[in-house]
């Protein structure tokens, strides 16, 4: 019996024990965390003023000049590194006409890094505006675009559909030694085709590739009067084509009679 009380007080001293220490340990780690969070507290004050001094531009933009870059977040609170908004900035840099997209980050202590994504101009929309390589529009100028970009012409929502017909038709025609400069499509969704040599193809709406693969067939074969060249070639036939010459020589002849 006695034995038994003697193991149990010894239970009883351990067990407190361990209660003791645990408290203890808890005690510690809440000072610590109490203690962490009034430093932090202190820090974020002390510095809550930290004014952004680096801007790094990231992408390599070719159109858009970090002055550039600069002067749209020139109207953002850069005063104060917490208190930066980052979307503000994203979209002052995204309203310049050659960013296609932008992301903003915030480098401690004082830096913003932005990521800028430009539109690769691939052809001229409706004379004012141009086509990326994805087919959307943007409006833009430089006197860094590249030379004998084609020029596409068509109605409101069709600028994808002329740029992906456009690269088809120009495969095509580049395989015979045709170079394809500019496609309309018609408010009724007609097809014509202007080509380096100044040859005009009326395609239709029907059958785009089929005609022009006619055309490659048959020009070779086409009789040239003396003193023409080939003015417009009409596709829109089921079988046939239509031809129509021009003779350079004789309007310049015309013209400087009237002179």
């Amino acid at each position: 019996m006695r034995q038994n009380l003697r193991k149990a007080i010894i239970h009883l001293r351990t067990l407190n024990w361990s209660i003791v220490l645990g408290m203890g340990f808890f005690l510690c780690v809440l000072l610590v965390l109490s203690r962490s969070f009034y430093w932090v507290s202190d820090w974020l004050v002390e510095h809550r003023d930290a004014q952004i001094k680096t801007l790094t531009v990231l992408g390599e933009p070719y159109y858009t000049s970090e002055q550039a870059i600069v002067d749209a977040i020139s109207e953002a609170d850069l005063r104060s590194f917490f208190k930066l908004d980052v979307k503000a900035v994203q979209a002052s840099v995204k309203s310049l006409p050659w960013v296609a997209s932008v992301s903003v980050r915030k480098q401690w202590p004082d830096t913003i890094q932005i990521y800028v994504t430009e539109h690769t101009p691939v052809a001229f929309w409706n004379s004012d505006s141009l086509l990326n390589e994805s087919g959307v529009i943007f409006q833009a100028s430089s006197n860094k675009l590249p030379e004998g970009l084609p020029q596409l012409y068509g109605p409101e929502g069709s600028e994808k559909e002329a740029w992906e017909t456009f690269l088809q038709l120009k495969e095509m025609l580049a395989v015979n030694s045709f170079e394809l400069t500019s496609l309309a499509l018609s408010e009724r969704f007609a097809w014509q085709l202007w080509l380096k040599n100044g040859i005009k193809l009326n395609l239709g709406r029907e059958e785009k590739a089929k005609r022009v693969q006619r055309f490659i067939d048959v020009y070779p074969l086409l009789q040239r009067p003396e003193g023409a060249l080939l003015d417009v070639i009409d596709l829109r036939y089921d079988t046939g084509l239509a031809v129509s010459w021009r003779y350079p020589q004789t309007q310049e002849h015309n013209e400087k009679s009237k002179a």
